[in-house]
């Protein structure tokens, strides 16, 4: 039998870490929590503006940029980037306008200005399937609203350009029908018209200048030689689209598909092709060869993506992480605190924070749901694949940059920056206007961004933004608390500083007006005290700075301490069962459960009384267990309470400690078997009837069994109204025809606890 009481409750959760007091005015408990932050995952928690959390979980300030151009007349999207020395060109939609950005002018540069816009083309037969580069690379009014298809190829589109060996502008022009174009003396010339495609989605020029093309609805590469005059299909997929390219050194050519997301190696030789990956995203949205004669040379980057790629909660959500990081190739040690520079650590505690964990490189055997993330696949030149970065976002572009791959994706307008060496991951520009980033080319130290809803050419500087500012997310304390110190691991150089504000409410809504005000931002130099008011959410704020742009604050861990006033404990539920083995027999075991919001150690202590009276018996006192048996025989029988005291005494001063209770439903203490306590024998020639009125003060009578001139043979029966439902019981058992002389009827007679009483009752037959 067991007896239950449970209160149910509600409980927050904050991730803490316990460390020695840091305040211990009366009133308060002597325990403080202190939550610390230094995982990417917590971190992107808060709002950026100007600073970058990497994938180590660093906040340092992010690139500068500068819009170059902006607000360009008729276009929503940049869709390419092409530079020849100091003109940068690029390719938009929905009209297929080339823009030429020179000495800080932009211009139109086809249809050359004055001239009217192209007319729309007849829509075209959609085909079965119809691309979904096109759909990867679909544009947005400005207002936000997805073109429809047929609308949006009624009308001209720029999806590729590149720069041939004479440094001439070639542009793929998609729409109702494709051409190659050359710009060249100011004049727009078609050197080239396949005959069966609509789109011209990549261009790519080799190192001795021959040209190739991917195109679609058809799926073919197409090659041209240097001088655009002789053309040639080199390979017919089974695909609709050819979305990407990149001109291999030995001579072959990589081709990204649509659909199947395969990676083709064509031979423009012998015209023959083979896969070298088959992705499980529908589309190769980008391929990059590294050049050059060091080691990381001669590798492919692929970008596998799709365009249902949903936005993710929180970025790098889709990478598996682990700790530490690969040695860098050259490591050297620098004193900081050589030059000016500050090293500021966060006191130690008895329990470590959540080790940082950065993405590691894996084979290309994943888990993840083909449409729920893209990624960056490295082939090298034994044409093994490896899978070094996934986002949830759409990736669009990739370009390279030093040792860093440049990644442009939708969904939010972010430049992830890639080292594959050393598994560095960041996002390096985020564009507070644009939902897309569909271009990006990068000369020398430049890196132009081409924009998309809306369409602007956006300059990333080599150098950090002078300011920018972290808000983190809530820090709950469960209860109005007082808010201690602020402390960062960081590495402040010379010329740089970190400054802190905070705030305070009792609201789970940063807008809430109830919040306190931003207190004044104080530079950190050794751990802060935050001048907040009271209050159960804390927020606090940094703002990092540099007078050099070559330089950046790096944060890596933040540390936030907070006091509650001591709060009760909280018993939450008493459960008590009788134990059934024999040699537990009257034994009790009582459980219990407490909870202590200030994360108290808690000690316990068990009384107990008989139900009606009020003065409680000490049962077991200063106990740290959750249970404890309990001998019932040690009591008279009759119906009990058990009360539990929960006290947080060692974790508290005597002024300030405090206890909570609970009391358990009645449990019955029952140790006496039934009475007999009325019984008539009647004979009837050889056969007796013994009526029996039983009762047992406490439990319910279960069982009767007799046994005559036995003492193995049990024989049991069921009361007169045939049910065993309560403490009176009347039984009639009515014997066999017995033999002459004398005989003894053995009773055992049972209650629900298992007592048992004994009885016999002796009787003689005679003879006719």
């Amino acid at each position: 039998m067991a007896m239950r009481f449970r209160h149910m409750h509600r409980t927050w959760a904050v991730a803490v870490v316990l460390s020695a007091s840091l305040l211990t005015c009366p009133g308060w408990a002597i325990t403080s929590k202190i939550t610390r932050q230094s995982t990417s995952k917590e971190l992107l928690q808060g709002k950026t503006d100007g600073v970058l959390v990497t994938s180590r979980g660093n906040i340092q300030l992010g690139r500068a940029a500068k819009v170059l151009a902006t607000e360009l007349k008729d276009a929503w999207a940049i869709n390419s980037i092409a530079v020849s020395g100091s003109t940068v060109y690029l390719g938009t939609s929905p009209n297929g306008i080339i823009y030429k950005y020179h000495l800080d002018k932009l211009t139109r540069l086809y249809p050359p200005e004055g001239q009217p816009l192209p007319e729309k083309a007849p829509p075209a037969v959609k085909e079965p399937n119809e691309p979904a580069a096109a759909e990867g690379k679909r544009e947005e009014k400005s207002g936000g609203e997805v073109i429809k298809a047929e609308e949006r190829f009624a009308n001209q589109h720029i999806y590729a350009m590149a720069v041939d060996v004479a440094g001439r502008l070639l542009v793929g022009i998609s729409g109702g029908k494709a051409k190659l174009c050359r710009y060249e003396g100011g004049n727009m010339e078609t050197i080239f018209e396949p005959n069966d495609a609509r789109y011209i989605f990549a261009i790519e020029v080799d190192g001795i200048g021959n040209i190739y093309l991917g195109t679609g609805p058809e799926g073919k590469v197409y090659a041209l030689d240097p001088s655009g005059k002789v053309a040639q299909l080199i390979y017919d997929s089974p695909d609709k689209n050819i979305l990407s390219l990149a001109a291999g050194q030995d001579g072959s050519v990589y081709a990204g598909s649509d659909t199947r997301g395969l990676i083709y190696k064509i031979n423009p030789r012998s015209k023959t092709a083979a896969v070298v990956y088959d992705s499980e995203e529908p589309e190769i949205s980008a391929l990059l060869f590294t050049t050059g004669t060091s080691p990381e040379s001669g590798l492919l980057y692929a970008a596998a993506t799709s365009a249902k790629v949903v936005q993710a909660e929180s970025q790098f959500a889709a990478q598996q992480e682990t700790t530490g990081r690969p040695e860098p190739k050259e490591e050297t040690t620098k004193n900081l605190e050589s030059d000016g520079s500050i090293r500021l650590k966060i006191a130690n505690t008895t329990q470590e924070a959540a080790g940082k964990a950065a993405p590691r490189p894996r084979t290309a055997t994943r888990t993840a749901k083909p449409g729920t993330a893209s990624y960056i696949y490295q082939v090298n030149k034994q044409g093994y694949v490896t899978e070094i970065f996934t986002e949830a976002a759409v990736f669009l572009c990739v370009a390279r940059q030093d040792d860093k791959l440049l990644i442009g994706s939708g969904n939010e307008g972010q430049l992830f920056a890639v080292e594959p060496g050393s598994e560095r991951e960041a996002v390096i520009y985020k564009d507070q206007a644009a939902g897309q980033i569909p271009a990006v080319a990068v000369s020398g130290k430049e890196v132009y961004l081409g924009t998309a809803n809306p369409a602007r050419l956006v300059l990333l500087s080599p150098d950090y933004r002078s300011q920018g500012t972290y808000v983190s997310d809530l820090i709950d304390a469960g209860q109005p608390a007082r808010w201690g110190k602020l402390q960062i691991d960081a590495d402040i150089p010379r010329g740089c500083k970190v400054l802190v504000a905070s705030r305070s409410g009792n609201v789970k809504d940063v807008n809430d007006p109830t919040f306190s005000e931003w207190t004044d931002p104080v530079e950190i130099t050794e751990p802060v005290q935050l001048r907040c008011p009271l209050g159960r959410f804390c927020q606090y704020k940094l703002v990092l700075d540099t007078q050099d742009g070559q330089k950046t604050p790096v944060v890596r861990e933040v540390a936030v301490a907070s006091t509650v006033p001591n709060l009760a404990p909280q018993v939450d539920s008493v459960d008590i069962s009788r134990l059934q083995t024999p040699d537990k027999r009257g034994s009790f075991k009582i459980s219990y459960k407490a909870t202590d919001q200030n994360e108290d150690k808690l000690v316990y202590k068990i009384d107990f009384r008989k139900v009606g009276r009020s003065h409680w018996v000490e049962m077991k006192d200063q106990t740290e267990d959750e249970s404890y048996e309990w001998d019932g025989r040690t009591v008279e029988d009759g119906r009990y309470e058990i009360r539990i005291v929960a006290s947080d005494e060692r974790s508290n001063t005597a002024a300030t400690k405090l206890t909570g209770s609970r009391i358990s439903d009645p449990l019955v203490v029952d140790n006496t078997g039934p009475i007999i306590r009325k019984y008539a024998i009647d004979k009837n020639g050889k056969a007796a009837t013994l009526k029996l009125q039983v009762t047992d003060e406490l439990s319910v009578i279960t069982k009767l069994e007799y046994t005559i001139d036995s003492n193995a043979k049990w024989k049991g029966t069921l009361p007169d109204d045939f049910v065993f439902d309560t403490t009176d019981e009347s039984f009639t058992i009515v014997t066999e025809d017995l033999a002459l002389g004398e005989h003894v009827i053995a009773l055992k007679i049972s209650d629900d606890v298992g007592n048992a009483t004994y009885k016999t009752f002796e009787l003689s037959v005679l003879g006719q």
